[in-house]
C-alpha cells in the first residue's frame, strides 16, 4: 500500500509495513496502560496502608508517559520530521481540537490540569454535581469514581472548568465523619455531650490522637448533636459513622435521654 505523500503534504509515503508498525505500537501502548493500571492497583493493596495513596497517585503519570511515548514513536513513521512539517501538523491539530474536538480537548486539558495541580488523585473521595465516591482512575477524557453503593460514575474532566469539586480527603488517608443525634430538649446536655465524646474516643475506626468535637445546636423541635471525628481510613467512613450512631444511641438511652420525634400530620 502506497499513499501519495505530495497529496498529504507533511505525511510520509505510508507502506503496509509502516501501517502495521503504527497499529502494533498503538495496541502495545493500550496493553501497557492496562497492565500498568492493574499492576499499580494490585501493588496499592499490598503495600502498607500509609503508602497506598502514594502508589495510586503515580497511575495518571505512568499512563500519560506511556501515551506520550507511543506518540513519539509513531510520529516519525507518519511525518517527515522537518520544522515546516511539524509546524503545519501542530497547527492542523490545533484547529481540529478547536473546532471538531472542542469538548474532548477541554476534557483532555482539564484532566492534565487535575493531575499536575493535584486537584484530586486516585484514592481521594470527591463529590462532583452530587456524585460522591472514591477516585479510581483519571483518564484523558474522564475521571472514574466508585460510590459507596459500588456504582461506577464516569465524570467528564471538562466539568472541572464549570463545577465545584469537593475533595473530602485531599490526598490523605483519614476523613472527617459526622454522626448526628436529635434529642428531646429536656435533658442533661453536659452528660449527653460527654457520653458521645467517649463513644468516639473508643471507636476502633477512629484515627488515633485525632480531635473529637461535639457541636450542640438548639432547634424548635429539640436539640441536635453533631459528633465529629476522623476515620483512620477513608474507606471505613461509613463503618465509622455507623459505629458512632449505634453505640451513641445506646449510651444516650442508658442516660435516660429521650429522642426527638417529628410530628406527622394526619392524612384526612
Amino acid at each position: 500500500m502506497k499513499t501519495n505523500g505530495v497529496e498529504w503534504g507533511v505525511f510520509r509515503d505510508l507502506s503496509w509495513h509502516d501501517a502495521s508498525w503504527v497499529l502494533g505500537i498503538f495496541l502495545l501502548s493500550r496493553l501497557a496502560i492496562a497492565a500498568a493500571e492493574r499492576l499499580l492497583t494490585g501493588l496499592a493493596e499490598m503495600v502498607p496502608a500509609r503508602q497506598r495513596l502514594s502508589v495510586l497517585r503515580t497511575m495518571p503519570f505512568v499512563k500519560l508517559l506511556i501515551g506520550l511515548g507511543a506518540v513519539a514513536v509513531i510520529a516519525p513513521l507518519l511525518v517527515e520530521p522537518t520544522f515546516r512539517n511539524l509546524t503545519a501538523l501542530l497547527a492542523s491539530a490545533g484547529l481540529a481540537l478547536a473546532f471538531t474536538l472542542k469538548d474532548y480537548g477541554a476534557s483532555l486539558t482539564a484532566g492534565m490540569t487535575a493531575v499536575f495541580e493535584n486537584t484530586y488523585q486516585p484514592g481521594d473521595w470527591i463529590s462532583v454535581g452530587g456524585d460522591y465516591g472514591e477516585v479510581k482512575s483519571i483518564g484523558p477524557r474522564a475521571t472514574r469514581i466508585v460510590t459507596a453503593d459500588d456504582t461506577e460514575v464516569v465524570i467528564p474532566n471538562a466539568r472541572l472548568w464549570s463545577e465545584s469539586i469537593h475533595n473530602a480527603t485531599g490526598g490523605k488517608r483519614s476523613l472527617l465523619c459526622v454522626a448526628e443525634f436529635y434529642l428531646h430538649p429536656d435533658h442533661d446536655a453536659e452528660a449527653a455531650r460527654g457520653a458521645l465524646r467517649t463513644i468516639a474516643q473508643t471507636s476502633p475506626y477512629r484515627l488515633a490522637d485525632s480531635e473529637v468535637v461535639v457541636i450542640v445546636l438548639e432547634k424548635p423541635w429539640g436539640t441536635c448533636y453533631r459528633l465529629k471525628s476522623y476515620a483512620k481510613e477513608s474507606r471505613e467512613q461509613y463503618l465509622f459513622t455507623t459505629d458512632l450512631t449505634v453505640r451513641g444511641k445506646a449510651a444516650l438511652r442508658a442516660l435516660g435521654i429521650r429522642f426527638a420525634q417529628a410530628a406527622f400530620a394526619e392524612t384526612p
